[in-house]
């Protein structure tokens, strides 16, 4: 059995869990996520925990199997608890902020770019260089935080641009001094 797939997926407190014709529906505290579960990954709700099983012992199965467990598992913790990721701009001049439920960014580009957030995201700027995505999809959150991100990526020289919070960015040294003993024309 998949290692993962094999864990049970314990139900938070204040969380339901209904699964219906192969659709899973979790509702909690901070709203409700579905999913469409394959037919050959079996699911089982208990009263504390849901546990999923699989048809056949194929390497895909095994796969899917462990797949499904963790989208689960990250479905739970999303409506319970949401998900966020935060995002730092580095440069002079370079900024966030908020107009109405869009967001204004001026990265060095000769016109602000304007970005309204998907249905289910929530954009907020602290400080004019930080930006936080919060929301209860999983991989929504990071899908907007890497859109957000390709704006203005970070170069490795300097480091401008738009990076996630705590990402190592790997200089380069830049124009080297003429070499020693190299002819300059």
């Amino acid at each position: 059995m998949s290692r993962i797939g094999r864990k049970p997926v314990l139900i938070p407190k204040g969380v339901s869990v209904e699964k219906n014709d192969g659709i899973i529906t979790i509702k909690g505290p901070k709203g409700e996520l579905s999913a469409a579960i394959p037919s050959s990954i079996g699911v089982d709700v208990k009263e504390r925990e849901v546990i999923f099983s699989r048809s056949a012992d194929d390497k895909f199965q095994k796969a899917l199997h462990g797949t499904w467990r963790a989208l689960v598992n990250n479905m739970m913790k999303g409506v319970s608890e949401g998900f966020q990721k935060k995002l730092e701009i580095v440069g002079v001049g370079y900024k966030a902020e908020m107009k109405g439920k869009k967001m204004q960014l001026a990265l060095g580009y000769s016109h602000p770019i304007l970005f309204a957030p998907p249905d289910g995201i929530k954009l907020t700027v602290p400080q004019p260089t930080n930006i936080v995505i919060s929301g209860i999809n999983k991989q929504l959150v990071g899908q907007v935080a890497a859109k957000i991100r390709s704006f203005r990526q970070p170069e490795p020289y300097k480091g401008k641009g738009i990076k996630y919070e705590g990402e190592y960015i790997r200089r380069k040294a830049g124009k080297a001094a003429a070499v020693a003993g190299a002819k300059v024309a």
